[in-house]
Parts: C-alpha cells; sequence; structure tokens
C-alpha cells in the first residue's frame, strides 16, 4: 500500500513521515494554509532519501510554471487539483529537462461524480486520486466521502490505472477505507495534523503503520 503524507512544510515533519514508512511527502504550492515557497521544499527535499516520493500539489496551474517548480523544489511527481486539461501530462515530461519518469497525479473530487460528471480519458494520468472537496476548497478538509456509493465506479476503473483514495482519512478509519475500495495508494493531510501545517508523529506513525497492514 502506497502511502502519501500531504501538506509537508518543514523538515522535522518529513523526517518524522520517512521514518514512519511514508512512501511519498506531499508540497502545496497552490493557496492553502499549508502553502510552502518551491526554495523551502527544496531545501527539505534535498534531505530525503531517494526512495521517497516528493509530490507538488497545484491548481490550475499553467504546465510551464508547474515544470518551473518541478524543477526547483526537486519533485519527483506532481498532483493537478484544478482543471487541468488531458494533455498537461504530456506537456509536463516533453519539456526539456523534465524527468522522464515524472508521475502526474489527476485529483479528482467525488463531489463532481455525485453532480453527474462522467470519468473519462484517466488512463491519461499515471494515478487518479479520489477525494472529498467542498465548496471552496480542493482538499484538506477533513470530511469523508460515501466509500459505499464510490465502490463500483472505482472498480470500473482500477484496472486502467492505479487509483488513491484521500478525504477524511485517519488511522482510526484508514483500513476500513481500504478493505472497502481497495484502492492503490492512500493520501492523508488533517487526519495526522495537531494542527494546520503541522503534524502529529504519533498520528502520522499509526496511519503509515495502519494503511500498510490493512487486510486486502
Amino acid at each position: 500500500m502506497w502511502v502519501k503524507i500531504c501538506g509537508t512544510t518543514n523538515l522535522e515533519d518529513a523526517q518524522a513521515a520517512v521514518d514512519a514508512g511514508a512512501d511519498a511527502l506531499g508540497f502545496v504550492f497552490a493557496e492553502s494554509p499549508r502553502r510552502i515557497e518551491p526554495a523551502v521544499a527544496g531545501e527539505i527535499v534535498q534531505s530525503l532519501p531517494e526512495r521517497i516520493e516528493k509530490v507538488g500539489v497545484f491548481v490550475n496551474e499553467t504546465a510551464e510554471r508547474i515544470r518551473e517548480v518541478v524543477e526547483e523544489a526537486g519533485l519527483t511527481a506532481v498532483q493537478l487539483h484544478g482543471y487541468e486539461t488531458l494533455d498537461v501530462p504530456a506537456k509536463l515530461k516533453a519539456e526539456p529537462g523534465s524527468p522522464r519518469d515524472l508521475q502526474v497525479i489527476h485529483a479528482y473530487p467525488m463531489r463532481r461524480l455525485l453532480e453527474g460528471e462522467v470519468l473519462v480519458n484517466f488512463w491519461t494520468f499515471d494515478r487518479v486520486l479520489f477525494d472529498t472537496a467542498v465548496e471552496g476548497k480542493r482538499g484538506g478538509t477533513g470530511q469523508t466521502w460515501d466509500w459505499e456509493w464510490g465502490k463500483a465506479m472505482i472498480e470500473t476503473v482500477r484496472d486502467r490505472v492505479r487509483i488513491v483514495i484521500a478525504g477524511g482519512l485517519t488511522p482510526a478509519n484508514v483500513a476500513n477505507a481500504i478493505r472497502t475500495l481497495r484502492p492503490w495508494g492512500v493520501d492523508v493531510v488533517s487526519g495526522v495534523e495537531r494542527e494546520l501545517g503541522k503534524k502529529d508523529h504519533e498520528k502520522v506513525r499509526a496511519f503509515v503503520k495502519t494503511a500498510k497492514s490493512a487486510d486486502l
């Protein structure tokens, strides 16, 4: 089970997540209480093991701007939380100097599916992340979504793209979410925080341990 701890703002929290066994750390470059500057993220990234994925979170940025941040911060993956077009992954990977194995994740608010939007062409992306999202917020809300409702839909796309789930996950409910939805990975922010932008290291350890030992 791939586990990402998102909303990283400082080296101490990053190291705690790495020590806990996380596979990826997320850095938010969009408007958010957890926003971090690319140069600061880059300093943290330099201290991380190579095996750790370094994921930048963006909302409605151009491929050119995303590529600049990827280079400055030393990212290995990007997570798109806006209404980016399906050609963005190709643009990101085609630009001179782009890492050939740069992973592109598309975050998708379940609210849009509830409103009748149809999933199409998501295999254009390396992974799809299903999140809660509420009006005015792109993620990090601490609210869950109806996993039973989304189960059948996820079944239809699991064989074509890696599925990551997020939204209100905590050490107490992540095992149930994994057993219900059988994702490739999980992503958490608020469920392991002690305050906005600051991690509770005990919760981080508990979350990673529970997620990786969940019975699939």
